[in-house]
């Protein structure tokens, strides 16, 4: 498998997402047990998410587990798959990564997305409104700005105790957000949501029009994927039908909901609505999934057309044993 490096890197994203009938507190101790397992597996890194008012996802302070995460590890990198700038103040996130750098030097990533929440009743909750992504270029700037000293939005205002660190920054991206993440000098995580084609443009175009910034210098690709290994391809792909019930479901009903075991997902299958199966099916299209040699071969093509230099492994399902199954299996055959 080839990229722009020598040999690329595999990190981790986990939602702490959470099991129907379960507590919302064990997605969240499971995080950093996961975390534990990815180190001693050889990944690069390991991010949490950010999600406000969803059922289904106990992740809402990525900082916050962050830091949970990196004082329960000792090697791997820890960051946020991202923190949604327009939730918050630039001054405040660069404040939150300037303590966690301070506390855990050399080990933190600035991971930021620009999504809202995800109904009008939470933008509202969070103060901020569906045309707040339009300023995400200004808040970049502002927020890095804070780690050099060189923002002035807010003259002699400074981010204590950022000002001075070097935290590596990245731009959660699609579309648009791939030309934000160029601009601005920021590596890129994109995945392949909106089909192959999709994401080799936006990476073309960022890679064209990359300006080499502090932090980066040269464009740096972080492809995010879901990809699950068993034993066999059908064993594999079990273990993507709870959240590809989760996406239907909350396609059509307006609320992401907890994972379902994978039975029960099949057993609902012949009942589906129309619209249900479309996103269904639809969620599952794309995934890279099989046994050990399916997927290395499907990930030699992903590194090839893409040149990525990193895989971001998203991958969630019901059964907690199969999942670390797939992701001790993959950093075999990754030769973590």
């Amino acid at each position: 498998m080839n990229s722009t490096t020598a040999a690329p890197r595999f990190s981790v994203l986990d939602r702490s997402r959470t099991r129907a009938g379960r507590p919302q507190a064990e997605a969240l101790q499971e995080t950093v047990r996961f975390a534990r397992e990815a180190e001693r597996l050889g990944y690069h890194r390991f991010w949490v998410s950010e999600h406000h008012s969803v059922p289904g996802v106990a992740g809402s302070a990525p900082t916050v587990l962050a830091a949970a995460v990196a004082a329960a590890t000792d090697r791997i990198r820890v960051g946020t798959g991202g923190v949604m700038l327009p939730n918050h103040r630039p001054l405040v996130v660069a404040e939150q990564f300037g303590v966690l750098a301070s506390l855990f030097p050399g080990r933190i990533d600035m991971g930021l997305g620009r999504s809202v929440g995800f109904t009008d009743g939470i933008r509202r909750a969070l103060g901020t409104e569906k045309d707040a992504t339009e300023d995400f270029g200004a808040q970049l700037a502002e927020l890095t700005g804070y780690f050099t000293g060189t923002q002035t939005a807010h003259p002699q205002v400074h981010a204590r105790p950022a000002e001075g660190l070097t935290v590596p920054a990245f731009v959660l991206a699609t579309g648009a957000g791939a030309d934000i993440a160029a601009e601005a000098g920021l590596a890129l995580v994109i995945g392949d949501v909106r089909g192959r084609d999709a994401l080799l443009r936006a990476i073309g175009r960022y890679r064209s029009g990359f300006r080499p910034s502090g932090l980066w210098d040269r464009p740096y690709v972080v492809v995010s994927a879901t990809v699950a290994v068993a034993a066999t391809t059908e064993e594999a792909r079990r273990l993507l039908l709870p959240e590809a019930w989760a996406m239907a479901y909350s396609r059509t009903r307006g609320v992401f909901p907890p994972l379902e075991p994978a039975e029960a997902v099949l057993a609902r299958e012949a009942a589906m609505t129309p619209k249900e199966r479309e996103f269904y099916e639809a969620a599952l299209r794309g995934q890279i999934h099989g046994t050990e040699a399916e997927v290395r071969a499907a990930l030699a093509d992903l590194f090839a057309t893409t040149g990525a230099d990193e895989l971001l492994v998203t991958t969630s399902t019901y059964d907690r044993a199969a999942q670390l199954d797939s992701y001790r299996r993959l950093a075999g055959l990754a030769g973590l």
